[in-house]
């Protein structure tokens, strides 16, 4: 049965919505930047390739699932689109290294991919993040800010699950009690709330704490002499 080209879209489309949904998921602060990497890109290929080869053999062993006609052709086509993410995430076997265990399959393939996807985007953003956290976070004192900020750029989310908070929780507890400047820790916390929240909720939370999460700046009280006649 040869394979239509409205067929060939869908099962293309399936595969790298699939993909565009993986890189997505990794970079949920700013995917634009993600998915605009050539390593990116050729991970969608890949999803796609897969799909489309999948969806060709299925069509020349004639897997019907038991249905006929137009039924049987798109449940070929839907069972490709899917299906073959199912196949490229697959161990064969798994190889024991010392107490490391490494699986062997096609998913290390795409693992690679997605690493390199990794690396392209942080090289890519890392000067603007710098820039972006180093503004917003101008004044922000991190005593003040380390519970507050936090609790409220999450208020601000409604699909934000407890587990990510609880973890986030550690890692801000970790960050207070390392011998930084505060300076520093100010940044990095505002760096972590930026991956899960994105850069303009960020800004948009510290803007509206204000002052309760600022530097006191102290007053210096000027006491002049009394003039001696």
């Amino acid at each position: 049965m040869s394979i239509l080209w409205y067929e060939w879209l869908t099962v293309i489309g399936i595969g790298a919505l699939i993909g565009i949904t993986d890189i997505i998921s990794r970079y949920r602060d700013e995917p634009d930047d993600a998915l605009g990497t050539m390593p990116s890109i050729f991970y969608l290929f890949v999803n796609a390739a897969a799909s489309s080869l999948t969806l060709i053999c299925i069509r020349a062993f004639e897997w019907n699932f038991g249905l006929q006609g137009q039924q049987a052709a798109w449940a070929q086509v839907l069972v490709a689109g899917f299906g073959a993410m199912a196949i490229l995430r697959t161990s064969l076997w798994t190889v024991q290294v010392g107490e490391q265990s490494i699986p062997i399959g096609l998913n290390g393939f795409l693992d690679a991919i997605l690493g390199t996807v990794d690396r392209a985007v942080d090289r890519k953003r890392a000067q603007q993040r710098a820039e972006s956290v180093s503004v917003i976070m101008k004044d922000v004192d991190f005593d003040k800010a380390a519970q507050a900020l936090p609790s409220y750029c999450f208020g601000l989310l409604q699909n934000l699950s407890a587990e990510e908070q609880e973890k986030f929780g550690r890692k801000v507890a970790l960050l207070a009690a390392a011998p930084m400047h505060n300076r520093v820790k100010s940044l990095l916390l505002g760096l972590s709330l930026m991956n899960l929240v994105g850069e303009k909720v960020l800004e948009t939370a510290v803007a509206n704490l204000g002052a309760d999460i600022q530097v006191t700046t102290p007053v210096v009280v000027v006491v002049e002499s009394p003039v001696v006649s």
